[in-house]
């Protein structure tokens, strides 16, 4: 079962990395440059909507 996420929660450690990783750093930009929602829309058919347990957001694994 795939569920969307209004809000994107990495981990529980978000707020470190934002303390930890350099305003520069490079996959700090990425993070802000690419919009990855479209990942949801491709992987949706690969879940079954219905049935099965709740599956992690796609999202993060990218």
């Amino acid at each position: 079962m795939l569920s969307s996420q209004l809000k994107l929660s990495l981990s529980y450690y978000s707020d470190l990395y934002d303390m930890i990783v350099p305003k520069d750093h490079i996959l700090r930009k990425i993070r802000e440059l690419v919009d990855f929602s479209f990942i949801y829309d491709e992987l949706k058919n690969k879940y079954c909507l219905d049935n099965g347990r709740n599956a992690k957001n796609p999202y993060i694994a990218i």
